[in-house]
């Protein structure tokens, strides 16, 4: 049967390295987080580092082996979960003491949780029958956070064999998932982020992992990451339809979280989340009916009930307020708390220099940025050795990095084989292409510095682990990206994993912003900003008038989102007098704008 997670939150996956190890950190304190799997070599990497600290020798796996992507992956989840495992007993047979870890354990809960108050009152208790009986209850009772990973679906490369022929099976989602459900792993999830890739939808049909056991649960879940409700009645329709089930759907903010952002049309997170709250069981209903089918005709069995669903949502939440509110109002299952957890060591792993950074980040110094190759905008932080190693490049007239990954290698523009956007190969190709293309000078230099903004992710992303563990990545190469989401700004120290856990739960209080808007006013003023720059541009391109139903439509979606949030029950005085000033403020904005533009009239 499903059990519910002790904690309320999760930790999303952060970059490529942020969150590598993440579950060997916090996971035997029942906390859940999730792990990126696409780059083999980092993963490689962290076997090296992992294995000696458990007095086991690390055996490389080799890229020349067969299907060595798969492998590597397998034995990491293999290695993560039994060095998870290994916490959790020694956790499970440690004195009930103070700064011991199982006290740190359940101290964390959250106060209205059933085992937290039974741990308050074997605390408080003297009779030492009963505080033995409630000593072993509470020990059996202790179980870890899951350890879930994480395929973004657009990074699914090819890969090729050295006569040059396509791998069956072998592109880099589709091993990433068979190394995943390979593993040992149970009670855990695989998380779907980026849209539908029916490729390896498809190929998940052929695990029987993923089907329900016999206890009525899953050993391994299926969880999509959506932007919107239809996103999620399409794919988990898809799914169904291949005697799949969806687990859980993690709701997440366009404009308002890390990493790539995937922008609405406006369409605001507060509307999207009520279209949820709404239609919930008609999603669960039709999922089922779908679903049902399928695996009767798979198995000859059907359900009288649906397997359970969980709602969670993530994006820019900073408060325990706006955390209980998710909960309380919406009835969402679990909230994702990423960006603040860069600031805590415990729980992710981020090098020195990097910390400092991001604890000193105002809001000038994050950036919704083009420097993703993959061509979808990419929130980052400026400042960072990668930029200052890219501008050096840029300044000695050899722009462009090194492509040693190839994990986002996708423009055939110039060459047979797919090349990175960011790569130097590419880079001076289409340089030379613009200087011959008789721009004015005005549009050449913006295509030029649109192009010299992108970045190596592949490696910027993992090196912070590197730098950390003394492991080498890849030679020469030690530049860190990172990608903060915009609250970052709001939190400006480091804090403990306990801290941050208290801070969630509205035990302390740990923002560094005391002006900090709500994270539906943030959101909102994400995609003013955001619908500011596609105007600028379009009317710069001489664009905007067959543009002009669809800014039509934002603006119409943008002025709807805040006539929701004026309609908004449930809030605080306090925060329901400041959120309307606010909002009051971006309805003047958009006016301004309609002015300018003339947005509203003759669409």
């Amino acid at each position: 049967m499903y059990q519910s997670p002790y904690h309320q939150f999760h930790i999303p996956v952060m970059g490529l390295a942020y969150t590598i190890d993440s579950p060997i950190k916090v996971a035997r304190f029942g906390i859940s987080s999730v792990m990126s799997i696409v780059e083999d070599r980092l993963v490689e990497m962290m076997r090296a580092h992992y294995y000696p600290t458990i007095n086991k020798e690390y055996k490389p796996i080799d890229t020349h082996e067969e299907d060595y992507r798969e492998k590597r992956i397998t034995d990491y989840l293999n290695l993560v979960n039994e060095i998870v495992q290994t916490q959790v007993e020694k956790l499970r047979h440690a004195a009930f003491e103070a700064g011991s870890e199982i006290v740190k354990y359940f101290e964390m809960l959250p106060d209205e949780s059933s085992l937290k108050q039974l741990y308050l009152k074997m605390m408080q208790t003297d009779e030492e029958k009963e505080k033995a009986n409630l000593e072993a209850y509470l020990r059996s009772h202790i179980k870890p956070g899951s350890i879930d990973v994480n395929i973004m679906t657009k990074l699914d490369k090819n890969n090729y064999n050295k006569a040059g022929e396509i791998i069956a099976d072998g592109s880099d989602a589709i091993s990433a998932l068979r190394g995943y459900a390979n593993s040992q792993l149970k009670n855990s999830s695989i998380v779907f982020s980026a849209g539908m890739n029916p490729r390896l939808y498809n190929y998940l049909e052929s695990f029987s992992e993923f089907d329900v056991n016999e206890n009525g649960d899953f050993n391994k879940k299926i969880i999509i990451k959506v932007s919107d409700y239809r996103s999620a009645l399409i794919q988990g329709k898809f799914l169904a339809k291949k005697g799949l089930w969806v687990s859980e759907f993690r709701v997440e903010s366009g404009l308002n979280c890390g990493g790539h952002a995937f922008a609405t049309d406006g369409i605001l997170l507060g509307p999207i989340l009520e279209e949820f709250k709404q239609n919930k069981q008609e999603l669960i209903d039709a999922l089922f009916e779908i679903y049902n089918a399928a695996h009767l005709k798979k198995s000859g069995k059907e359900f009288k009930y649906p397997p359970a669903i969980r709602f969670t949502v993530q994006g820019g939440i900073g408060t325990h307020e706006e955390d209980a509110f998710l909960h309380s109002y919406y009835e969402f299952d679990g909230t994702g708390w990423g960006t603040p957890f860069l600031l805590v060591p415990e729980a992710t792993t981020v090098d020195d220099a990097t910390l400092k950074l991001l604890a000193a980040a105002k809001d000038k110094d994050v950036k919704l940025s083009h420097v993703s190759p993959l061509g979808v905008r990419f929130h980052y932080l400026k400042g960072t050795s990668s930029e200052v190693e890219k501008l050096m490049r840029i300044e000695k007239g050899t722009p462009g990095s090194p492509c040693t990954e190839k994990h986002l290698s996708f423009n055939t523009e110039f060459t047979t084989e797919p090349i990175c956007t960011a790569s130097i190969k590419y880079q001076q190709l289409k340089i030379a292409q613009l200087k011959t293309m008789g721009l004015p000078e005005k549009v050449l230099e913006k295509q030029v510095n649109d192009l010299l903004e992108k970045e190596c992710l592949c490696v910027g992303l993992s090196n912070s682990a590197a730098i950390n563990y003394s492991q080498t990545f890849v030679n020469k190469l030690g530049a860190v990206t990172i990608c903060p989401g915009p609250n970052i700004v709001n939190f400006n120290k480091t804090v403990s994993l306990q801290t941050m856990a208290d801070h969630i739960y509205g035990r302390t209080n740990i923002l560094g912003n005391t002006n900090r808007p709500h994270m539906f006013v943030a959101e909102l003023y994400l995609y003013i900003d955001f619908f500011k720059e596609q105007l600028l541009e379009d009317v710069e391109n001489e664009q905007y008038e067959k543009k002009r139903k669809f800014y039509f439509s934002f603006c119409q979606n943008l002025r709807s989102g805040i006539a929701y949030y004026k309609g908004l029950k449930g809030l605080s005085d306090e925060t329901k007098l400041k959120l309307d000033k606010d909002l009051e403020a971006a309805s003047l904005e958009l006016d301004y704008l309609n002015y300018q533009y003339e947005i509203i009239t003759n669409p």
